[in-house]
Formats: structure tokens, sequence, C-alpha cells
């Protein structure tokens, strides 16, 4: 094991509890490579989840991924970041390329999809991809999260409803 992935290692054991070590592993796997799309991960995942820096996030994700595109591990966070932050369009295409990409969680993936659709109001279109999400999974893991998210699906539209 290189001293790059040992402080990798420890950030992520760090990581978010104790936020100034992790960092500072971070400090040193990033000074070891720069290019590491890993330790490029997590900070984006602390300027993205703990320091709410959107652009800083973004920059991070997007040096993840220039330094390795098949950095599967990236594409969950990075999809977050951009749903959360409006940036629509752009996660619809991150989506799109990533499911292309051999070795990344499609359930995971479908999931952000989903979220996305529900958040744009595209109901019918977020029940598509629940369907696709269920011919796909091999286990329950997701049985929950689509059984609550049918639920609020149908309830929005519902009340969608009432409004007109």
């Amino acid at each position: 094991m290189s001293s790059i992935d040992k402080y990798l290692c420890k950030a992520l054991d760090a990581y978010p509890y104790y936020l100034e070590e992790a960092i500072e592993s971070l400090e040193y796997a990033l000074s070891g490579d720069h290019n590491n799309a890993a330790t490029l991960c997590l900070y984006g995942r602390v300027y993205a989840e703990q320091l709410q820096d959107y652009g800083t996030a973004k920059t991070y994700f997007q040096d993840a991924l220039a330094a390795d595109i098949k950095a599967v591990f990236v594409y969950p966070y990075f999809i977050q970041l951009l749903i959360d932050f409006d940036e629509d369009v752009e996660a619809e295409k991150l989506i799109d390329f990533a499911l292309t990409i051999k070795g990344i969680d499609k359930p995971l993936i479908i999931s952000k999809l989903i979220f996305l659709k529900e958040k744009l109001g595209k109901y019918k279109e977020a029940k598509r991809c629940i369907a696709k999400l269920k011919s796909i999974i091999l286990n329950d893991d997701y049985q929950t999260f689509m059984d609550k998210t049918e639920a609020r699906i149908k309830a929005k539209k519902k009340e969608g409803g009432k409004k007109k």
C-alpha cells in the first residue's frame, strides 16, 4: 500500500466525524498525487456535505473525473450535488453518461434519476424509472426506497390535482 493510499484510508476513516483529521490526511494524500480520483472525490464531499461550498465541491468532483472518468464512486456524489444545486440538465446528462460505465451501481444511479424526475414534477417519468429500478435490482435493498417514493409521488400527484 502506498503512502497516498494510507493517507486516503486515514481520511476515509476520519470522515465525517473527525473533519480536521480527514482534511489533514487528504492534504498529505494530495501532496503525493494531486490526480488521485478517490482523494479528489472525498475532498469534493467535504466541500459539498460539510462546508456547503458548491463551486469548490463541483471543481473537486470534476477534477476527480478528469483524473479517472471510470471512477464509479464519484458519480453518485457529483450527481447529488448537481441535483441539490439545481443543475438539473447537467445532472441528467451525468446520469445518462454514468449509466454507460461498466461497473457502475446502476440501481443507485437510477435512484438519483428518480429523485431528479420527482424534483422536476415529472411524476410519470419518475414512475417509469421506478419500474426500471424494480426490473434490475437483485435484492431487497431498494424496496423501502421504492415504496416510499411511489407513495410520495402518488400524494404529490393527488395534491397537484386538487390545486387545479
